[in-house]
């Protein structure tokens, strides 16, 4: 399993693209297992079937500058900044894991990396809570016997500012007994009441998974391939505001 610390967090469009390329360089074999870790500065990202304007305040958006660009799998909004770990796991696995592997096993990795700090558990699939708050929400994409999922660490994100750039619905807040977004998460520097240094959680999440896929971890490079189709897909896809801000579908960029 490798272990990539490739981010380009003055342009999170094209971090997304080498996100996609990443994805597409291991379905042709290209690439071993990867664990990847990166970061980025005031963004907003939006879900493939999201539209960015029910999602998102544009008028907090243009205040403070933030980029706002999707990705290309699904699930919720989110906002990160350089408080937020963000963190994907892509392999090969079962050709017929499909959402079990990814939720009850794939997650495993990471859920059982942060156990190292704090009593976490998983809700609605995808989200790990502590003392009841999310610190951690996912998104995934399979196809055949290969996986990729990643998703958000809150570890001192600006909540304030989180809360005023993501539109939520009042019912899904109320689901959760809160009135507003920033008291629905939290960082995981208030959940442990103290510090803590980004590499200590990064060095568990390698050494989770390395046990979980039974591999040994190594620290390495993007590949030209990788890097050529990030340039490609952020040309075509990820640099348009046609991508970000619209709701077509992937094959009008190709």
């Amino acid at each position: 399993m490798r272990v990539l610390f490739y981010e380009n967090d003055e342009n999170p469009y094209f971090s997304l693209a080498f996100e996609e390329s990443l994805w597409r360089n291991l379905k042709e074999g290209k690439v071993d297992n990867t664990l990847r870790f990166w970061r980025h500065k005031n963004v907003a990202i939006i879900g493939y079937f999201q539209l960015a304007e029910e999602e998102l305040n544009f008028d907090v958006v243009r205040k403070y500058k933030i980029d706002v660009v999707r990705r290309f799998t699904g699930g919720g909004a989110v906002y990160q900044d350089m408080g937020c770990l963000i963190w994907t796991i892509a392999v090969k696995g079962p050709k017929d894991g499909g959402v079990n592997y990814l939720y009850d096993f794939l997650l495993r990795g990471f859920v059982n990396a942060l156990k190292h700090f704090a009593n976490v558990r998983v809700e609605n699939i995808n989200d790990v809570v502590v003392n009841d708050r999310k610190v951690s929400g996912t998104s995934a994409t399979f196809q055949g016997e290969y996986y990729l999922l990643h998703g958000t660490l809150l570890i001192n994100t600006n909540l304030e500012l989180m809360g005023k750039v993501l539109k939520v619905s009042k019912a899904k807040l109320s689901d959760k007994g809160v009135s507003e977004v920033k008291y629905r998460v939290t960082n995981l520097v208030d959940a442990l009441g103290r510090k803590i240094d980004t590499s200590e959680i990064i060095d568990a999440i390698i050494k989770e998974y390395s046990s979980l896929l039974g591999e040994k971890a190594y620290f390495d490079l993007p590949t030209t391939d990788e890097i050529k189709l990030a340039e490609e897909l952020y040309e075509k896809k990820y640099s348009k505001p046609e991508w970000n801000l619209l709701r077509l579908p992937s094959s009008y960029f190709e």
